[in-house]
């Protein structure tokens, strides 16, 4: 199994807290993310909101912060009149503006005594789904090529890790198709920055596009870059069942940030439907059903990862004055 990197400390402490939905917290705050772009638009026009989320998930108890690099592509910036070297400039931004806000939350914390292991920041991969801004992360149902994929995200990871984030958060993965143009990227660049991949869900035991969970963990645990597995922007029934069903066949972290549910609107941008979640609750089945990273994903906010902290084990920091 390969080592866990960075995640070792996290994991060797009880297991750590993700951060929230971005674009959710983005959005409270008063961005406007109604564009293709969604919470990359923030890149551009309020890269101090983003070090203020950051900010405000660590403070909240968050061991990661996930940046805001998951709508951001080459095309999109493209429709905006951004070239390439521009959107390599805004991907390492979004790690350079997380790392930002971890080194703000330490200096503000630094005169006390810190029980929390220092927080990691995690490079978002997005999928190509996300970038067509119609929901097919969702589904899956790209219609191209696997070198296409490759291609894609090869331009993408390139920036982000020369911006040298501690790994990569490969997430929302809806297409066994895009799990196997991940590891062709991934193995092309040969870096060593390890990664997590999570998948989006039809249900706890397939992905998006149907294709069994059993099979795309295969697939991705064949990248020496990958060491932890999981869920994220699912419901959490699904999330859960898929926890149980990921730590039955493999000895890898698994990580789980489940969305609140409901269904995603892509011509509004907004969810819709969905039960009230206690996501502290939430947490608590995932961490007993094997899971190692827990956080949430769309729909999730500071309260909720406080919250979650607090049930995992008062992880939360000091109370600053």
């Amino acid at each position: 199994m390969p080592d866990a990197g960075p995640l070792t400390i996290l994991l060797d402490s009880g297991g750590a807290v993700l951060d929230g939905g971005l674009a959710t917290e983005l959005e409270r705050r008063g961005v406007d993310l109604h564009d293709p772009l969604w919470s990359a638009k923030a890149l551009v026009d309020t890269p101090e909101t983003i070090v203020d989320v950051h900010r405000a998930y660590f403070e909240a108890g968050a061991d990661v912060a996930i940046t805001a690099s998951y709508q951001a592509s080459e095309q999109g910036f493209a429709a905006r009149g951004i070239d390439r070297a521009g959107t390599a400039t805004l991907l390492r931004r979004s790690v350079e503006l997380a790392a930002r806000a971890r080194s703000e939350w330490l200096a503000t914390t630094g005169s006390r005594e810190r029980v929390r292991p220092r927080p990691l920041v995690a490079a978002s991969i997005g999928p190509y789904g996300a970038v067509l801004a119609d929901g097919s992360e969702y589904r899956g149902d790209y219609g191209v090529a696997r070198r296409t994929l490759r291609e894609f995200h090869e331009v993408r990871l390139e920036p982000l890790i020369e911006a040298g984030p501690d790994l990569l958060a490969i997430e929302t993965i809806p297409a066994m198709i895009e799990a196997e143009a991940l590891v062709e990227a991934l193995d092309h660049l040969g870096d060593p920055t390890p990664a997590w991949c999570s998948f989006s869900l039809r249900d706890g035991g397939h992905l998006a596009d149907g294709a069994s969970l059993e099979a795309a963990v295969e697939v991705v645990l064949a990248s020496s870059s990958i060491v932890a597995v999981g869920v994220n922007c699912s419901p959490p029934t699904a999330a859960l069942d898929a926890v149980g069903r990921l730590t039955a066949i493999t000895p890898m972290p698994v990580v789980a940030y489940p969305n609140r549910g409901g269904d995603w609107d892509a011509t509004e941008k907004v969810w819709t439907g969905g039960p009230e979640v206690d996501m502290a609750r939430v947490a608590r089945a995932l961490v007993d059903a094997g899971a190692g990273l827990v956080g949430g994903c769309c729909g999730t906010g500071p309260d909720d990862v406080r919250a979650i902290a607090v049930a995992l084990g008062e992880r939360t920091a000091p109370t600053l004055d």
